[in-house]
């Protein structure tokens, strides 16, 4: 155990619940945790008696920053997949698969992830046929950008087995032209008939990709994050990875909803605090799909679609079972639902299952809410887990979805607070980015990083910087009940620190997303420095 005492000097420091701003004293960190905040001319002192310092003249330390909603081993597959985020048109998707397809070997499946057909001209699903003219010898599966649709080309579908009388699963569609022909594009469950022909990854490879998404995390001034939706095999690996001490964040996993998985951990019981670095005592299930792809379910048909309301992904009642046993088992829920429809059979499940404030049961995503639902969230304790980046990335078309009634209660980060539910804020990477500041410019602004539209998207839902730092902060602390060790800059609490070349509060909103991390810090320990540009066991 490191027992080193550490003086972090010249900097800003955002300390306690209300994020005061220190000048002119120093951070001493003992060990793992912060030891006091002295003034300067006692970290002097201290120096002098053989205290190491850390200087850090003009920059500002911030709590440690926590994504409450992402994904580790997806970003570890992005990274080593096809990038295929911010095309703006199915063209310039067709030319970055062939290009990798040039580095592959015949038969080699390629994938990718990010393409977004909103962001394209015509706004419609791709099909298979163009990517076929220029991939055709091997097979190509990538996944739309919030992971709940995916295009395959012939090759892949026929690798897959898929033919036109392939039928839908429940909680799924297969996109069709007209006369009944798969066109290439799966929604949600149907994703699995194609996945499932995709050969595995090796645990190597996978050790790989979850050691390589940690360091970009931590690159990116994170010091926790909360994996929603993990695998046993993930988690065993992240347990690898800490007893090599080669992890170098704090990971809150959620169960991913496989029955075997979650009988396993509800007989054994929470795993807390593994190595300093792993939690798993929650569990993740999926009420819906994702409004970009039509899946998210809606208590009525969708404005620009009138003959789809989308997919309910689980029941109503494995809702309520799952959330009963996890009660009794001292698990939390932690539920995907996007649309007002999957919002409400998620509360209506949670409310059934007895859920109090003491649960802290979530939901996450919460992007569509019909209004009389809003003040049931905070009678019964319910956390919103919510991503900003999703409003400013969905704003174009989000409206026309749901139309002007729905939307009001779309993205609703102000009413919800106000009306006393507790907002954890993240990315839910690699649908979005993994910097945190992202997220908190979109939260503050809601507008694009161009400034789009002047005075921002539906701007009364706007958060202040001090309610968007506590959402990546002591919320997403709270949201996993870890409150009492890291969330705020206090004596006693962990050294998990995220260093800045700017203080928050002083750069105008419009430049909030600029702000970049210079060190993270987690127990006391620097795991990454911009200096140098790497990360450290």
């Amino acid at each position: 155990m490191n027992d080193e005492t550490v003086i972090v000097t010249g900097a800003t420091i955002l300390a306690g619940n209300q994020q005061k701003s220190l000048v002119g004293h120093a951070l001493v960190i003992s060990g793992e945790k912060i030891e006091a905040i002295v003034n300067s001319s006692e970290g002097s002192r201290r120096i002098a008696a053989g205290a190491r310092e850390l200087a850090v003249p003009g920059l500002t330390i911030l709590p440690g920053l926590i994504d409450a909603h992402g994904h580790l081993d997806g970003l570890g597959q992005a990274l080593d997949s096809v990038d295929l985020v911010d095309t703006t048109s199915y063209d310039q998707v067709i030319t970055r698969i062939a290009q990798r397809a040039r580095t592959k070997a015949p038969g080699d499946w390629i994938l990718g992830r990010g393409w977004d057909q909103n962001d394209w001209p015509s706004k419609e699903f791709p099909t298979a046929a163009l990517l076929d003219a220029e991939v055709s010898d091997r097979p190509v599966w990538v996944t739309r950008i919030d992971g709940h649709a995916a295009l395959a080309n012939s090759a892949a579908l026929k690798a897959a087995g898929i033919s036109r009388s392939t039928q839908d699963p429940d909680g799924g569609r297969i996109i069709r032209d007209a006369a009944g022909t798969p066109t290439g594009v799966f929604v949600d469950a149907a994703m699995d008939l194609v996945e499932r022909a995709i050969p595995a990854a090796s645990r190597q490879d996978k050790k790989r990709r979850i050691a390589a998404a940690a360091a970009n995390i931590a690159a990116n001034g994170l010091t926790a994050m909360h994996d929603a939706g993990t695998s046993q095999e993930t988690i065993d690996l992240v347990k690898e990875l800490i007893d090599e001490g080669n992890f170098p964040i704090r990971v809150y996993a959620m169960l991913g909803d496989d029955a075997k998985l979650i009988e396993s951990w509800m007989q054994r019981g929470p795993l807390l605090d593994y190595g300093g670095r792993l939690t798993v005592r929650s569990i993740k299930l999926y009420a819906d799909g994702a409004l970009g792809s039509r899946g998210a379910a809606m208590l009525e048909p969708y404005s620009d679609d009138p003959a789809n309301s989308g997919l309910l992904l689980a029941r109503p009642e494995h809702l309520l079972d799952v959330s009963k046993r996890a009660v009794r088992n001292h698990f939390q829920v932690n539920a995907h639902a996007i649309g007002d429809r999957g919002v409400r059979n998620v509360i209506e499940a949670f409310e059934n299952a007895g859920v109090s404030s003491a649960d802290r049961f979530r939901i996450e995503h919460l992007q569509v809410i019909a209004l009389p639902d809003i003040p049931r969230l905070a009678r019964s304790g319910i956390i919103a887990s919510m991503q900003p980046t999703h409003a400013t990335s969905d704003m174009p078309w989000a409206k026309d979805r749901v139309g002007p009634q729905r939307i009001r209660g779309a993205y609703a980060w102000r009413t919800l607070l106000t009306a006393g539910t507790r907002l954890a804020l993240g990315s839910d990477f690699p649908v979005e980015a993994v910097n945190p500041f992202f997220g908190i410019y979109s939260a503050v602004t809601r507008q694009d990083q161009k400034g789009a539209p002047a005075g921002g998207w539906m701007p009364g839902e706007r958060l202040t910087v001090a309610e968007a730092i506590r959402g990546f902060t002591s919320d997403a602390a709270w949201a996993a009940f870890e409150e009492a060790s890291r969330g705020t800059i206090e004596p006693g609490k962990l050294a998990d620190l995220t260093v800045v070349d700017r203080n928050p509060f002083e750069v105008p909103p419009a430049e909030l997303f600029r702000v970049r991390p210079v060190y993270t810090i987690v127990g006391g320990k620097i795991v990454y420095d911009s200096a140098s540009s790497r990360s450290s066991k």
